[in-house]
């Protein structure tokens, strides 16, 4: 069964666990099922690559790999600083709030 996570395609996220912890960056991929997350310029990985029609070189690929969503925290688009996500009803539909500046950060 997958959970639903607090992060989403597109959020702008800071690092604040691992090799990469301060970086701020815009996640690409959300993957849900297994709690993990790419994120643009962060945890770079080598990905050997055999030559195909599209990379006839082949050669050795440096790609994103993935970033656990705890190891992660939302930038409010408002106030701009990492914070946790509150969640709120408005008109029936759930929105997240930003927990430091109040804000609705899904607008």
């Amino acid at each position: 069964m997958a959970s639903s996570m607090s992060i989403r395609k597109g959020d702008r996220v800071k690092v604040v666990a691992g090799k990469d912890r301060g970086k701020e960056s815009r996640v690409l991929r959300a993957y849900p099922e297994t709690q993990r997350l790419v994120v643009e310029k962060v945890n770079m990985v080598k990905k050997h690559q055999r030559p195909t029609n599209q990379n006839p070189q082949g050669g050795i690929l440096e790609v994103e790999g993935t970033i656990h969503v705890s190891n992660v925290m939302l930038v409010c688009p408002s106030c701009s600083q990492a914070t946790r996500i509150g969640r709120k009803r408005e008109d029936g539909v759930r929105v997240r709030v930003c927990r430091k500046c109040g804000k609705d950060i899904d607008k």
